[in-house]
């Protein structure tokens, strides 16, 4: 039994996952006067969305148009929230290399400044530095009253007169018993900062994604996209190759000092799912996409909560 958990208080709701999705959902839950209690098995820090780069962009996650929306919502929110220098998050113009001849993009009506060149985009887009935003999302949770607990469960746990909400990620397979989200691995390699303070991806080939985006004491420099591959594990192969193709977009890179080395494991789904079923609110992969959506997520998730 956890200390001080009022099990019949009807607004109560317990929130499974504390990543970056998880934790944006708790956070508007408890704006909203809900109970909030966060159980997860990885503490923030711990999570895929500490070692995400991660800059707002909507990468392998679907629907579209109901992506287009939570993009649009949390690029407002992330923007406000540029204002407040503790949060973690900037917003930093960048470019893009795509294909000769690339339409837009699909989700440019959400950027107000994108400029779309032959070969390239360019536009101005919020930058989370993902260990301090998750520790600002954590406070936060505790500032507005709720709390966050360890607690390695074997299914979603049942709140009699309460509600659940399933933000468990790639813990979904497990404990939503949904065999269609599945991992994609990816590997960075985090740099010494020499002054960056634009962000850069190449995504001409999709099979080798190349990114560099700045946070303020590091460069993160991507990455990988392995579906169905597992290991947590840093390999410094693939980390010597994704210095080699960072260091021709961004040729400061060669020779930059190494800091560590980082693999996360994204929890793609052939579609996002959002949605309630009884008192269980399901909030589950989101791909590579989980900072982009994560607050427009999480204001769907609130209304849901409310019905």
């Amino acid at each position: 039994m956890l200390r001080g958990w009022r099990w019949h208080v009807a607004e109560r709701v317990l929130v499974v996952g504390a990543g970056v999705v998880g934790l944006s959902c708790a956070v508007r839950l408890l704006e909203s006067g809900h109970q909030v209690d966060v159980l997860a098995r990885d503490l923030p820090r711990e999570t895929t969305s500490a070692v995400a780069a991660a800059l707002w962009y909507p990468y392998l996650v679907e629907p579209r148009e109901r992506v287009s929306a939570w993009s649009a919502a949390s690029f407002e929110t992330f923007a406000a929230l540029a204002k407040d220098e503790a949060t973690g998050v900037r917003m930093l113009r960048g470019r893009e290399l795509v294909a000769p001849g690339a339409p837009a993009p699909w989700w440019g009506d959400a950027v107000p400044d994108l400029e779309v060149g032959e070969g390239e985009w360019r536009f101005t887009s919020p930058v989370a530095d993902m260990p301090v935003y998750v520790d600002w999302l954590a406070a936060r949770v505790g500032k507005l009253g709720g709390t966050i607990t360890r607690m390695n469960l074997a299914a979603l746990p049942e709140l009699p007169g309460g509600l659940v909400v399933d933000c468990s990620g790639i813990g979904a397979r497990l404990l939503a018993r949904d065999l269609s989200v599945t991992p994609v691995r990816g590997q960075v390699v985090l740099l010494e900062q020499w002054g960056l303070d634009t962000w850069h991806l190449d995504d001409t080939d999709p099979d080798h994604p190349v990114y560099v985006i700045p946070r303020r004491h590091e460069v993160v420099v991507g990455g990988t996209a392995v579906e169905g591959e597992w290991s947590r594990t840093p390999a410094p192969a693939v980390a010597q190759e994704i210095l080699r193709r960072a260091a021709v977009l961004v040729p400061e890179i060669a020779g930059t000092r190494v800091v560590r080395h980082k693999v996360g494991l994204r929890p793609a789904r052939p579609q996002v799912r959002v949605e309630r079923q009884g008192d269980v609110v399901h909030c589950y992969g989101h791909g590579g996409a989980g900072m982009t959506v994560s607050w427009g997520c999480a204001d769907e998730v609130s209304a849901l909560c409310a019905r």
